[in-house]
């Protein structure tokens, strides 16, 4: 493996950073332009991302642990594997997309009953309607996620950000012409978003394909069989993640349900807050991701010198970056909200989550989910499946409630409870990682 450089680093971490900016506006646009619809369109749309980011949980897993792999065979040197890995994530990865996609078609309206209950009638319509389109577009997502993560895997971040642009333009494009001309509502946000999860996957596949001399061109797909071994050690990872990141997401459903009890400028006000504090995660996931390709590689190669280096130098930046970007949603609130139509009450709701968030995930974000991708590299995978369930129910779950009902905060007690989460989780994982005993673990 060639050592990296500051220079190579970085070409590998800024399109990772547009990348995910401009896949969080998919989000944006479909929540912007769905408020001109009314709050219980933005409120179904906004219940539904809930489920459907616990639907497309064990996909995502997997593209992490087939990533991680194909990136330590990449960093030892050794293609052949590296190739079979890849073969095997894609075919793991449609089978899970598809499954997925087909129970839900076929039990939607049942889902939402089971989640939220009695909600409004006009939300949970809505809420209908943009569950079963979307969920339509589930595998495409499954292969875009796939093959990106496998071209980050062997430093290729540009092509999956040209790729994001182009599923962006297509999404916002669509948007406008299903809301705005043909009054589709939330419906409309749904197909925009099938359309240009298509688009890319066929886009990134196609790249896949026609990469001949590539440490992951997966030679002969068509003729691929199961490799039971190598699945196995992508489980080893995915797994893991898979359940600490389902039950994570479960919990955050149960605090959305917690929001909804409060009233629909509540639940508008979380959507909001969610969607604008996308834009500080998103810059904090492409730090993520670099940490795993870089990490994964040097410990493929077995350098821990030079894994150390890079998880310290790379969580010092993105400390410095989130900083920046919380200062500057700060300063800039009511340029925010003046993007969506919302009430009084539920802007001023939004100002307070915000405020919250935003001096909480400064501090303590990076620590909380920056430093576990150099765990997961590792192949430490369970240990941070443990402690990410056990602070999400036991911190961010429990003081959610109290703060909710005990100490009557509202609506807040959920943005509350999540910087306690942060500030425990992250302890605990600096400690991890200090204690140096990731070392031990193996992935290849």
């Amino acid at each position: 493996m060639e050592k990296w450089t500051n220079k190579s680093v970085w070409r590998l971490l800024w399109p990772l950073i547009v990348e995910q900016l401009l896949a969080v506006t998919i989000g944006i646009a479909d929540t912007a332009m769905v408020t001109a619809v009314g709050e219980s369109a933005i409120s179904g749309v906004s219940l539904v991302d809930q489920i459907n980011q616990l639907l497309i949980i064990a996909f995502s897993a997997l593209a992490t642990g087939g990533s991680v792999v194909v990136s330590q065979y990449i960093g030892r040197g050794d293609t052949s594997n590296s190739a079979n890995a890849s073969k095997q994530l894609l075919l793991a990865n449609l089978c899970t997309s598809c499954t997925i996609t087909l129970v839900t078609l076929l039990s939607y309206k049942y889902i939402l009953l089971l989640v939220y209950g009695n909600i409004e009638i006009a939300v949970m319509e809505n809420a209908k309607r943009y569950f079963w389109m979307s969920a339509l577009s589930m595998p495409f997502f499954a292969a875009t996620t796939s093959c990106g993560a496998l071209f980050r895997a062997m430093g290729n971040s540009r092509l999956p950000m040209f790729t994001a642009v182009f599923m962006n333009v297509i999404n916002i494009a669509g948007n406008a012409v299903f809301i705005f001309i043909f009054n589709m509502g939330v419906t409309g946000a749904a197909l925009a978003t099938l359309i240009c999860r298509a688009a890319g996957a066929a886009i990134l596949f196609a790249f896949l394909l026609s990469n001949h001399s590539a440490p992951i061109y997966p030679e002969s797909l068509h003729k691929t069989k199961p490799d039971m071994l190598m699945i196995k050690r992508i489980l080893n990872i995915g797994i893991p993640g898979a359940v600490e990141s389902s039950l994570f997401q479960f919990g955050k459903i149960l605090l959305s349900r917690l929001v909804s009890a409060f009233g629909t400028a509540s639940i508008a006000a979380n959507a909001i807050t969610g969607s604008v504090a996308s834009f500080v995660f998103m810059p904090g996931t492409g730090f993520c991701m670099a940490l795993l390709t870089v990490v994964s590689q040097c410990l493929g190669a077995k350098d821990y010198a030079e894994a150390k280096r890079w998880t310290f130098r790379l969580m010092r930046t993105m400390y410095i970056t989130l900083a920046i970007l919380n200062i500057i949603i700060l300063c800039t609130l009511d340029w925010w909200l003046g993007l969506f139509d919302l009430s009084a009450e539920a802007v001023s709701l939004t100002k307070n989550f915000l405020r919250l968030h935003c001096i909480t995930s400064s501090i303590a974000w990076p620590l909380s989910f920056g430093l576990p991708n150099s765990l997961r590299a590792a192949g430490d995978a369970k240990f941070v499946m443990y402690t990410a369930i056990g602070t999400m129910w036991l911190v961010r779950i429990t003081s959610a409630y109290l703060f909710a009902y005990i100490f009557h905060f509202g609506a807040l007690a959920v943005w509350m409870g999540m910087g306690l989460d942060f500030f425990f989780r992250g302890t605990i994982f600096t400690v991890r990682w200090l204690s140096g005993k990731w070392e031990s673990k193996r992935v290849i």
